[in-house]
Protein backbone atom coordinates (compact mmCIF):
# COMPACT_ATOMS: atom_id res chain seq x y z
CA UNK A 1 0.00 0.00 0.00
CA UNK A 2 1.38 3.86 -0.89
CA UNK A 3 1.66 5.00 3.02
CA UNK A 4 0.86 8.31 1.78
CA UNK A 5 -1.48 8.40 -0.55
CA UNK A 6 -3.52 5.38 1.05
CA UNK A 7 -3.89 4.20 -2.44
CA UNK A 8 -3.57 0.38 -3.05
CA UNK A 9 -2.97 -1.92 -6.40
CA UNK A 10 -4.54 1.58 -8.42
CA UNK A 11 -7.80 1.86 -6.85
CA UNK A 12 -9.11 4.58 -4.90
CA UNK A 13 -9.52 4.74 -1.58
CA UNK A 14 -9.94 7.65 1.07
CA UNK A 15 -6.83 9.67 0.79
CA UNK A 16 -4.80 10.69 3.89
CA UNK A 17 -2.51 13.40 1.75
CA UNK A 18 -1.90 14.28 -1.73
CA UNK A 19 1.66 13.11 -3.28
CA UNK A 20 2.78 16.54 -4.52
CA UNK A 21 4.16 16.73 -8.24
CA UNK A 22 6.72 19.67 -9.51
CA UNK A 23 6.80 19.99 -13.29
CA UNK A 24 9.99 21.50 -13.97
CA UNK A 25 10.22 23.44 -18.03
CA UNK A 26 13.26 26.10 -18.98
CA UNK A 27 10.59 26.85 -22.66
CA UNK A 28 10.66 29.76 -23.45
CA UNK A 29 7.67 29.43 -26.10
CA UNK A 30 4.63 27.68 -25.54
CA UNK A 31 4.14 25.09 -28.07
CA UNK A 32 3.51 21.05 -27.86
CA UNK A 33 5.60 20.10 -24.48
CA UNK A 34 3.70 22.94 -22.77
CA UNK A 35 0.18 21.15 -24.35
CA UNK A 36 1.56 18.30 -22.40
CA UNK A 37 1.98 19.94 -19.09
CA UNK A 38 -1.05 21.62 -19.29
CA UNK A 39 -2.65 18.23 -19.65
CA UNK A 40 -1.47 16.71 -16.62
CA UNK A 41 -2.16 19.63 -14.10
CA UNK A 42 -5.53 19.61 -15.67
CA UNK A 43 -6.42 16.11 -15.74
CA UNK A 44 -4.09 14.49 -12.88
CA UNK A 45 -7.24 12.77 -9.77
CA UNK A 46 -7.18 15.67 -7.30
CA UNK A 47 -7.71 13.23 -4.82
CA UNK A 48 -4.40 11.30 -4.96
CA UNK A 49 -2.11 14.36 -6.78
CA UNK A 50 -1.33 18.51 -5.90
CA UNK A 51 0.59 20.04 -8.69
CA UNK A 52 2.70 22.86 -9.72
CA UNK A 53 4.72 24.18 -12.13
CA UNK A 54 8.18 26.04 -12.53
CA UNK A 55 8.79 27.17 -16.50
CA UNK A 56 10.17 30.41 -17.33
CA UNK A 57 8.49 33.76 -16.84
CA UNK A 58 7.75 33.97 -20.96
CA UNK A 59 5.55 30.97 -20.36
CA UNK A 60 3.89 31.69 -17.26
CA UNK A 61 2.29 34.79 -19.22
CA UNK A 62 1.64 32.67 -22.35
CA UNK A 63 -0.22 30.18 -20.43
CA UNK A 64 -1.61 32.83 -18.34
CA UNK A 65 -5.47 31.58 -17.09
CA UNK A 66 -4.90 28.30 -19.11
CA UNK A 67 -3.21 26.75 -16.01
CA UNK A 68 -6.04 25.33 -13.25
CA UNK A 69 -6.94 28.15 -10.70
CA UNK A 70 -5.75 25.79 -8.12
CA UNK A 71 -1.94 24.74 -9.87
CA UNK A 72 0.65 27.31 -8.90
CA UNK A 73 2.80 28.55 -11.87
CA UNK A 74 6.28 29.69 -10.17
CA UNK A 75 8.06 32.08 -12.83
CA UNK A 76 11.34 31.09 -12.89
CA UNK A 77 14.70 31.51 -14.95
CA UNK A 78 15.89 27.42 -15.12
CA UNK A 79 19.15 27.45 -16.31
CA UNK A 80 22.34 26.20 -14.60
CA UNK A 81 22.48 24.04 -10.97
CA UNK A 82 25.88 26.01 -10.80
CA UNK A 83 23.52 29.78 -10.54
CA UNK A 84 23.22 29.26 -6.95
CA UNK A 85 21.19 31.66 -6.16
CA UNK A 86 18.38 30.00 -8.72
CA UNK A 87 19.49 26.34 -7.14
CA UNK A 88 18.90 27.88 -3.89
CA UNK A 89 15.36 29.44 -4.18
CA UNK A 90 14.68 25.98 -6.22
CA UNK A 91 15.76 23.62 -3.49
CA UNK A 92 13.76 25.78 -0.83
CA UNK A 93 10.69 25.53 -3.12
CA UNK A 94 10.78 21.81 -3.11
CA UNK A 95 11.08 22.02 1.15
CA UNK A 96 8.41 24.71 1.30
CA UNK A 97 6.27 22.37 -0.93
CA UNK A 98 6.83 19.08 0.17
CA UNK A 99 7.63 17.54 -3.40
CA UNK A 100 7.18 14.18 -3.62
CA UNK A 101 7.74 13.71 -7.21
CA UNK A 102 9.87 16.23 -9.33
CA UNK A 103 9.02 15.76 -13.22
CA UNK A 104 11.24 17.74 -15.91
CA UNK A 105 10.51 18.34 -19.39
CA UNK A 106 13.52 18.59 -21.63
CA UNK A 107 16.84 17.74 -20.64
CA UNK A 108 17.70 21.38 -20.20
CA UNK A 109 15.19 21.49 -17.34
CA UNK A 110 16.18 18.09 -15.86
CA UNK A 111 19.98 19.59 -15.99
CA UNK A 112 18.84 22.11 -14.00
CA UNK A 113 16.61 20.51 -11.65
CA UNK A 114 16.97 16.81 -11.38
CA UNK A 115 20.76 17.30 -9.52
CA UNK A 116 18.88 19.59 -7.09
CA UNK A 117 16.05 17.50 -6.78
CA UNK A 118 18.10 14.04 -5.39
CA UNK A 119 20.33 15.89 -3.44
CA UNK A 120 17.51 17.64 -1.65
CA UNK A 121 15.97 14.04 -1.41
CA UNK A 122 13.07 14.26 -3.20
CA UNK A 123 11.34 10.50 -3.25
CA UNK A 124 10.84 10.55 -7.05
CA UNK A 125 13.01 12.21 -9.55
CA UNK A 126 11.95 11.81 -13.44
CA UNK A 127 12.33 13.33 -16.79
CA UNK A 128 10.42 13.44 -20.13
CA UNK A 129 12.60 14.37 -23.03
CA UNK A 130 9.81 15.21 -25.60
CA UNK A 131 12.27 15.44 -28.66
CA UNK A 132 15.08 14.13 -30.29
CA UNK A 133 18.24 16.68 -29.75
CA UNK A 134 18.91 17.58 -33.24
CA UNK A 135 21.10 20.63 -31.94
CA UNK A 136 23.40 18.54 -31.06
CA UNK A 137 24.06 16.68 -34.33
CA UNK A 138 27.18 18.28 -36.03
CA UNK A 139 29.20 17.83 -33.33
CA UNK A 140 32.59 15.58 -33.71
CA UNK A 141 31.94 12.72 -31.54
CA UNK A 142 28.05 12.56 -30.92
CA UNK A 143 28.14 9.56 -28.91
CA UNK A 144 30.39 11.56 -26.57
CA UNK A 145 28.55 15.06 -26.93
CA UNK A 146 25.99 12.49 -24.11
CA UNK A 147 28.29 12.17 -21.53
CA UNK A 148 26.37 14.81 -19.33
CA UNK A 149 23.32 13.22 -20.00
CA UNK A 150 24.30 10.16 -18.51
CA UNK A 151 25.86 11.41 -15.85
CA UNK A 152 22.27 13.35 -14.94
CA UNK A 153 20.73 10.18 -15.59
CA UNK A 154 22.24 8.66 -12.29
CA UNK A 155 19.97 11.18 -10.52
CA UNK A 156 17.02 10.30 -12.42
CA UNK A 157 14.72 7.52 -11.33
CA UNK A 158 12.69 7.28 -14.29
CA UNK A 159 12.39 8.44 -17.98
CA UNK A 160 8.90 8.78 -19.64
CA UNK A 161 9.59 8.41 -23.54
CA UNK A 162 6.64 10.04 -25.72
CA UNK A 163 6.93 7.51 -28.20
CA UNK A 164 9.13 4.25 -29.44
CA UNK A 165 10.83 6.67 -31.75
CA UNK A 166 12.21 8.66 -28.34
CA UNK A 167 12.89 5.21 -26.73
CA UNK A 168 15.19 4.40 -29.28
CA UNK A 169 16.92 7.01 -29.37
CA UNK A 170 17.42 7.69 -25.12
CA UNK A 171 18.80 3.82 -25.31
CA UNK A 172 20.23 3.95 -28.54
CA UNK A 173 22.06 6.86 -28.64
CA UNK A 174 21.85 8.51 -25.33
CA UNK A 175 23.06 5.26 -23.75
CA UNK A 176 20.42 5.62 -21.02
CA UNK A 177 18.97 2.13 -19.71
CA UNK A 178 16.26 0.91 -20.63
CA UNK A 179 14.89 -0.11 -17.40
CA UNK A 180 14.89 3.34 -16.98
CA UNK A 181 12.42 4.16 -19.46
CA UNK A 182 8.62 4.31 -20.04
CA UNK A 183 6.70 4.58 -23.38
CA UNK A 184 3.62 6.65 -22.63
CA UNK A 185 2.41 8.18 -26.24
CA UNK A 186 0.46 11.59 -25.08
CA UNK A 187 -3.03 11.86 -25.75
CA UNK A 188 -5.37 14.83 -26.49
CA UNK A 189 -9.09 15.40 -25.53
CA UNK A 190 -10.47 14.01 -28.90
CA UNK A 191 -13.93 15.19 -27.40
CA UNK A 192 -13.25 18.52 -29.05
CA UNK A 193 -13.04 16.88 -32.94
CA UNK A 194 -15.65 16.17 -34.93
CA UNK A 195 -13.78 14.06 -38.20
CA UNK A 196 -17.91 15.09 -39.99
CA UNK A 197 -17.47 18.65 -39.73
CA UNK A 198 -17.46 20.32 -42.99
CA UNK A 199 -15.08 22.78 -43.97
CA UNK A 200 -15.64 26.55 -41.98
CA UNK A 201 -16.94 28.99 -44.13
CA UNK A 202 -16.68 31.62 -41.88
CA UNK A 203 -12.79 31.32 -41.42
CA UNK A 204 -12.35 30.71 -45.08
CA UNK A 205 -14.39 33.91 -46.02
CA UNK A 206 -11.77 35.84 -43.51
CA UNK A 207 -8.67 34.85 -44.92
CA UNK A 208 -10.33 35.04 -48.41
CA UNK A 209 -10.28 31.92 -49.40
CA UNK A 210 -12.87 30.76 -51.59
CA UNK A 211 -15.34 27.13 -50.71
CA UNK A 212 -13.90 25.62 -53.91
CA UNK A 213 -10.29 26.46 -52.90
CA UNK A 214 -8.15 23.23 -51.22
CA UNK A 215 -6.84 24.60 -48.19
CA UNK A 216 -3.53 23.27 -46.07
CA UNK A 217 -3.05 23.78 -42.78
CA UNK A 218 0.34 23.86 -40.86
CA UNK A 219 -0.07 24.35 -37.16
CA UNK A 220 2.88 24.57 -35.22
CA UNK A 221 5.81 26.70 -33.85
CA UNK A 222 7.52 29.32 -36.75
CA UNK A 223 11.00 27.91 -35.59
CA UNK A 224 13.58 26.09 -37.84
CA UNK A 225 12.60 22.43 -36.49
CA UNK A 226 8.90 22.60 -38.11
CA UNK A 227 10.00 23.18 -41.44
CA UNK A 228 7.67 26.13 -43.34
CA UNK A 229 10.13 26.77 -45.36
CA UNK A 230 10.40 23.54 -46.88
CA UNK A 231 6.57 24.03 -47.64
CA UNK A 232 6.46 27.41 -48.72
CA UNK A 233 8.68 26.11 -52.09
CA UNK A 234 6.70 22.98 -52.01
CA UNK A 235 3.04 25.00 -52.43
CA UNK A 236 5.48 27.14 -55.24
CA UNK A 237 5.46 23.95 -57.20
CA UNK A 238 2.46 22.52 -56.35
CA UNK A 239 0.39 25.84 -57.59
CA UNK A 240 2.14 25.56 -61.08
CA UNK A 241 -0.65 22.31 -61.85
CA UNK A 242 -3.18 23.14 -58.91
CA UNK A 243 -3.79 26.99 -58.71
CA UNK A 244 -6.57 26.96 -56.23
CA UNK A 245 -4.01 25.43 -53.30
CA UNK A 246 -4.45 27.77 -50.69
CA UNK A 247 -2.18 27.89 -47.13
CA UNK A 248 -3.16 28.92 -43.49
CA UNK A 249 -0.06 28.82 -41.19
CA UNK A 250 -0.93 28.72 -37.47
CA UNK A 251 1.40 29.83 -34.87
CA UNK A 252 3.89 32.42 -33.86
CA UNK A 253 7.72 32.20 -33.75
CA UNK A 254 10.93 34.20 -34.59
CA UNK A 255 10.74 33.30 -38.37
CA UNK A 256 7.41 34.97 -38.78
CA UNK A 257 8.71 38.22 -40.64
CA UNK A 258 11.14 36.32 -42.84
CA UNK A 259 8.88 33.74 -43.70
CA UNK A 260 6.18 36.39 -44.84
CA UNK A 261 9.46 37.88 -46.82
CA UNK A 262 9.90 34.66 -48.59
CA UNK A 263 6.05 34.39 -49.32
CA UNK A 264 6.40 37.50 -51.34
CA UNK A 265 9.62 36.59 -53.18
CA UNK A 266 7.85 33.45 -53.87
CA UNK A 267 4.83 35.05 -55.24
CA UNK A 268 2.33 33.33 -53.07
CA UNK A 269 1.32 36.94 -51.23
CA UNK A 270 -2.24 35.83 -52.15
CA UNK A 271 -2.14 32.68 -51.44
CA UNK A 272 -0.76 32.00 -47.78
CA UNK A 273 -2.05 33.44 -44.58
CA UNK A 274 -0.15 33.98 -41.43
CA UNK A 275 -2.73 33.69 -38.74
CA UNK A 276 -0.67 33.76 -35.10
CA UNK A 277 -1.39 31.54 -32.53
CA UNK A 278 -4.93 30.49 -32.17
CA UNK A 279 -6.65 28.79 -28.62
CA UNK A 280 -9.64 27.11 -31.31
CA UNK A 281 -7.50 24.56 -33.17
CA UNK A 282 -10.85 22.63 -33.48
CA UNK A 283 -12.58 25.42 -35.62
CA UNK A 284 -9.24 26.13 -38.17
CA UNK A 285 -8.75 21.64 -38.55
CA UNK A 286 -12.54 22.02 -39.79
CA UNK A 287 -11.70 24.95 -42.11
CA UNK A 288 -8.86 23.35 -43.70
CA UNK A 289 -9.11 20.18 -46.57
CA UNK A 290 -5.31 18.46 -45.33
CA UNK A 291 -2.91 19.15 -42.12
CA UNK A 292 0.50 19.31 -43.21
CA UNK A 293 3.78 18.68 -40.97
CA UNK A 294 6.63 19.26 -42.72
CA UNK A 295 9.50 19.34 -39.37
CA UNK A 296 12.87 18.10 -39.42
CA UNK A 297 12.10 16.76 -36.31
CA UNK A 298 9.48 16.03 -33.62
CA UNK A 299 8.51 14.06 -30.58
CA UNK A 300 5.04 12.91 -30.68
CA UNK A 301 3.14 15.42 -33.05
CA UNK A 302 -0.22 16.59 -31.01
CA UNK A 303 -0.84 18.68 -34.63
CA UNK A 304 -0.90 15.34 -36.03
CA UNK A 305 -3.21 13.76 -33.44
CA UNK A 306 -5.45 16.57 -33.56
CA UNK A 307 -6.07 16.94 -37.43
CA UNK A 308 -6.47 12.99 -37.67
CA UNK A 309 -8.96 13.25 -34.91
CA UNK A 310 -10.69 16.33 -36.96
CA UNK A 311 -10.89 13.65 -39.43
CA UNK A 312 -8.59 15.39 -41.80
CA UNK A 313 -5.29 13.89 -43.64
CA UNK A 314 -1.79 14.40 -43.05
CA UNK A 315 1.00 14.77 -44.98
CA UNK A 316 3.99 14.90 -42.38
CA UNK A 317 7.84 13.87 -42.86
CA UNK A 318 9.03 10.46 -41.69
CA UNK A 319 10.74 11.53 -38.64
CA UNK A 320 10.75 10.23 -34.87
CA UNK A 321 7.48 9.65 -33.50
CA UNK A 322 5.31 11.16 -36.51
CA UNK A 323 5.06 7.30 -38.32
CA UNK A 324 3.56 6.28 -34.99
CA UNK A 325 0.80 8.66 -35.52
CA UNK A 326 0.57 9.29 -39.16
CA UNK A 327 0.05 5.82 -41.09
CA UNK A 328 1.66 6.68 -44.21
CA UNK A 329 -0.74 5.46 -46.91
CA UNK A 330 -3.51 4.71 -45.01
CA UNK A 331 -4.08 7.59 -42.89
CA UNK A 332 -1.78 10.31 -44.87
CA UNK A 333 1.33 10.26 -46.89
CA UNK A 334 4.98 10.43 -45.29
CA UNK A 335 7.67 12.58 -47.29
CA UNK A 336 11.61 12.54 -46.13
CA UNK A 337 12.25 16.26 -44.37
CA UNK A 338 13.60 18.43 -46.56
CA UNK A 339 12.51 17.43 -49.58
CA UNK A 340 10.00 19.88 -50.90
CA UNK A 341 9.62 17.91 -54.11
CA UNK A 342 7.92 15.03 -52.63
CA UNK A 343 6.31 17.39 -50.29
CA UNK A 344 4.73 18.75 -53.51
CA UNK A 345 3.83 15.76 -55.23
CA UNK A 346 1.87 14.56 -51.71
CA UNK A 347 -0.04 18.06 -51.64
CA UNK A 348 -0.80 17.63 -55.61
CA UNK A 349 -1.97 13.78 -55.63
CA UNK A 350 -4.02 14.49 -52.09
CA UNK A 351 -5.51 17.82 -53.40
CA UNK A 352 -6.29 16.51 -56.52
CA UNK A 353 -8.60 13.40 -54.79
CA UNK A 354 -11.36 14.33 -52.82
CA UNK A 355 -12.20 10.71 -52.24
CA UNK A 356 -8.93 10.12 -51.18
CA UNK A 357 -8.60 12.60 -48.48
CA UNK A 358 -11.88 11.29 -47.41
CA UNK A 359 -10.50 7.95 -46.93
CA UNK A 360 -7.32 8.79 -45.00
CA UNK A 361 -8.97 11.21 -43.10
CA UNK A 362 -11.87 8.52 -41.77
CA UNK A 363 -9.12 5.95 -41.16
CA UNK A 364 -7.02 8.61 -39.00
CA UNK A 365 -10.03 9.64 -37.60
CA UNK A 366 -10.30 6.22 -36.01
CA UNK A 367 -6.41 4.87 -35.14
CA UNK A 368 -5.96 8.08 -33.21
CA UNK A 369 -9.29 7.45 -31.06
CA UNK A 370 -8.24 4.24 -30.43
CA UNK A 371 -4.51 5.19 -29.91
CA UNK A 372 -4.03 8.81 -28.43
CA UNK A 373 -7.22 9.65 -25.98
CA UNK A 374 -6.60 12.00 -23.20
CA UNK A 375 -8.09 9.38 -21.09
CA UNK A 376 -5.48 6.77 -21.89
CA UNK A 377 -2.42 8.88 -21.58
CA UNK A 378 -3.71 10.25 -17.82
CA UNK A 379 -4.59 6.82 -16.88
CA UNK A 380 -0.92 5.58 -17.96
CA UNK A 381 1.05 8.95 -16.04
CA UNK A 382 -0.89 8.15 -12.89
CA UNK A 383 -0.06 4.50 -12.87
CA UNK A 384 3.27 5.19 -13.51
CA UNK A 385 3.31 8.14 -10.68
CA UNK A 386 1.64 5.75 -7.80
CA UNK A 387 4.24 2.78 -9.06
CA UNK A 388 6.87 4.91 -9.16
CA UNK A 389 6.21 6.72 -5.49
CA UNK A 390 5.23 3.00 -3.89
CA UNK A 391 8.50 1.77 -5.09
CA UNK A 392 10.17 4.72 -3.44
CA UNK A 393 8.86 4.35 -0.06
CA UNK A 394 8.96 1.06 -0.15
CA UNK A 395 12.90 1.91 -0.44
CA UNK A 396 12.35 4.43 2.75
CA UNK A 397 10.91 1.63 4.90
CA UNK A 398 14.01 -0.50 3.96
CA UNK A 399 16.71 1.57 4.52
CA UNK A 400 14.71 2.87 8.06
CA UNK A 401 14.92 -0.50 9.08
CA UNK A 402 18.16 -0.92 8.48
CA UNK A 403 19.27 2.39 9.96
CA UNK A 404 17.14 1.25 13.40
CA UNK A 405 18.85 -2.41 13.10
CA UNK A 406 22.25 -0.90 13.02
CA UNK A 407 20.89 1.43 15.77
CA UNK A 408 19.90 -1.02 18.27
CA UNK A 409 23.73 -2.65 18.09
Amino acid sequence: MDSRSGREGGSGNTLMAPIHILHVSHSIARGGVEEYILTLLRRLDRRIFGQCFVCTPTVARLIGRDAPDDVEVIPMAVTSPLNLGTAWKFARILRQKDIGILHSHQFRGSLFASPIGRLRGVPVVMETPHIREYWRTGRKGLKGSYAIDRMVARFVDQYVAVSLANARYLTEEKGIPAAKIRTIHFGSDLSRFDPGKPATAVLRCSLGFAESDVVLAVIGRLEPQKGHAVLLEALQKVRAAVPNVRLACIGEGRLRNELETRTRDLGLGNAVRFVGFQKNIPEWLAMADISVLPSFFEGLPLTAIESSAAGRPVIGTAVDGTPEVVLDGRTGILVPPGDAGALARAIRELSCDPALRHAMGEAGSQWVFQHFSEDRFIRQSEDLYLQLWAASTKRALATRAVNATRGRR
